[in-house]
């Protein structure tokens, strides 16, 4: 059942005294998240749930737009507008370099969230590109120019922030450091084949570790082959970042997602990069936690009202 929330130009209604909420939406291969802010982006309400990426993705859209009807519902007032962080590349007619959920690159969220929901404002970027914008806005960006941020979570990407903007690249696919060359003769296999949360699942399933990348990042605490495939895979993504570093030259790299939460994830991939850069930028990990990508989703959202006056 499709759920209206407010009416076709997204104002609030006139006379109610109501203050109009913003709407963030974040889509991710293992799971999304859902919240509703005040006009200021102070997140009121939120909520997540599985993706199930193997039902595909009409399923994963569907229970998104029911559960933030509720919870706009819950929290009572108008949506103003609506920010979606999706993987890929977000076009109008559909979705690029999404192959994580079948039958993402079919979707036209922007239009889904508008017929679903009655939000005339709707913005939609990358979730890495939107996780940058929270930084840039309310994180660890906010006094760093030029900023990295790098995913590290069911996939891997980076996005780049100059003077304050995320930089979307010509098809707006900048930082999609997924599909770089990796290992092997030429053309060897992509780089989120070998050092991603789902690379490192099937790494701990072929090494017979139970409880995927986090159960393999706890085993490698100690010396063994766990921590030598480990060592050998994060050593792949250092090399990817060192040639980031020295291209954009960035005052801080941050990291965000569930992989990069790994103490020793994060200490092999800050000593790879001490060790062979000539100007080492502040590497930190995200404030946000898992938030990153929704608050940028609010974020987008409350950019894309026009301001008062």
């Amino acid at each position: 059942m499709k759920v209206r929330l407010a009416g076709r130009s997204g104002q609030p209604a006139r006379g109610t005294g109501i203050e109009p909420l913003l709407l963030g939406i974040d889509f991710g291969g293992t799971k999304m998240a859902v919240g509703v802010a005040d006009a200021q982006g102070r997140l009121l309400a939120r909520e997540r749930l599985p993706t199930y990426a193997e039902r595909g993705a009409p399923q994963a859209l569907e229970r998104a737009l029911e559960l933030a009807a509720e919870l706009v519902a819950g929290v009572g007032g108008p949506v103003a507008a609506a920010g979606v962080a999706s993987p890929g590349v977000v076009r109008p007619d559909g979705i690029d370099l999404a192959p994580n959920v079948p039958g993402w690159e079919r979707l036209r969220l922007a239009e889904a969230v508008r017929e679903w929901l009655g939000v005339a404002r709707v913005a939609v970027d990358n979730d890495l590109n939107a996780a940058a914008l929270a930084e840039l806005r309310l994180g660890e960006l906010r006094d760093a120019d030029p900023g990295l941020v790098v995913g590290l979570g069911t996939g891997v990407a980076a996005a780049v922030t100059v003077r304050g903007a995320v930089l979307p690249g010509h098809h707006g696919a900048a930082g999609e450091i997924g599909y770089a060359v990796a290992g092997g003769p030429w053309p060897g296999t992509m780089l989120e084949l070998d050092f991603s949360g789902r690379a490192l699942d099937r790494l701990a399933d072929e090494l017979g570790v139970p409880g995927g990348a986090a159960g393999l990042a706890a085993r490698a605490e100690h010396p063994g082959a766990a921590r030598d495939a480990l060592t050998a895979r994060v050593d792949e993504l250092a090399r990817h970042l060192v040639t980031c570093c020295l291209l954009l030259d960035p005052q801080r790299v941050v990291l965000v997602g569930g992989v990069a939460g790994s103490e020793l994830i994060r200490g092999l991939l800050i000593g790879r990069l001490t060790e062979v850069l000539p100007h080492r930028p502040d590497v930190v990990l995200s404030r946000f936690a898992d938030d990153a990508a929704l608050l940028g989703a609010v974020t987008l959202a409350r950019e894309a009202v026009p301001a008062a006056g």
